[in-house]
């Protein structure tokens, strides 16, 4: 950090396990990519290429190897591991991961339906080639799955050996876990994290209400996903403290007072 400063929280240093903060790019170029990483790479911990840009990103391969060349895991949106399965193209699938070198996958049915225990299937077979990461909910505002079965089904991912389940909220965050507004849905947060561990739990949370709300929940090194690359620098002086919505989360009381 550029100053030293009393009562500051303790932010986990890379390579994290937790406190990670998912950048989702939905089309950045190259140029963009390196103007990007120059300004917040020690506050990025894994990209997204978002749903299914992938397909018609030009000179993909350049641009995955330069976020390879910062030392940053890169994986492809869940929506293309769907297109692809639903293809019947799942060898496919992992033949192209790992002709791009790409060690993170994500697995989800956000968008199609696939048997639980089919979907599971699917994180123990690509957890013999990659780090998985699946996600939990659907992109329908109109499927409210109850609490119970969130639980149920994070389990059983992590069980399956998915490093980190996702918490859905779409690129806009207003499903799964917010309401169509962009609200927490709070019962069903605090229900989550009665059974499953938040150090393993991704919460997508791309507005800046939302990232409020788990960092004064969980605090500084809270998991979270689908930032946007320009709200990275922003996301980090929150984390900490350093904006007005969390400028008295780690002063200590007497601190607080007196201001």
């Amino acid at each position: 950090m550029n100053f030293s400063l009393s009562q500051m929280p303790e932010r986990n240093v890379k390579p994290r396990i937790d406190g990670i903060t998912m950048v989702m790019d939905k089309g950045l170029s190259i140029n963009e990519v390196h103007n990007f990483l120059s300004v917040a790479l020690p506050h990025v911990d894994v990209i997204k290429l978002g749903f299914g840009t992938s397909y018609v990103t030009p000179n993909l391969r350049e641009k995955i190897e330069v976020y390879q060349s910062y030392g940053l895991p890169i994986y492809f949106g869940g929506t293309l591991f769907e297109a692809f399965l639903i293809r019947n193209q799942l060898e496919d699938y992992i033949r192209i991961c790992k002709d791009y070198n790409i060690q993170h996958v994500e697995v989800s049915d956000g968008s199609i339906t696939i048997p639980h225990t089919e979907k599971c299937g699917y994180i123990e077979k690509l957890t013999k080639h990659f780090t998985v990461l699946s996600e939990v909910g659907s992109k329908d505002a109109a499927h409210i799955i109850p609490p119970y079965k969130w639980i149920e089904q994070m389990s059983a991912e992590l069980e399956a050996g998915a490093s980190y389940v996702i918490a859905e909220a779409r690129e806009a965050g207003n499903v799964g876990i917010y309401r169509g507004s962009g609200e927490v849905r709070e019962g069903l947060v605090q229900e989550i994290l009665t059974q499953i561990p938040g150090e393993k739990i991704l919460w997508e949370a791309p507005q800046k209400s939302q990232q409020l709300y788990f960092l004064e929940l969980l605090g500084c090194n809270v998991n979270l996903g689908n930032i946007a690359p320009h709200e990275v620098i922003a996301l980090e002086a929150m984390r900490v403290g350093l904006r007005g919505d969390t400028f008295n989360l780690y002063l200590d009381q007497l601190t607080a007072q007196q201001r």
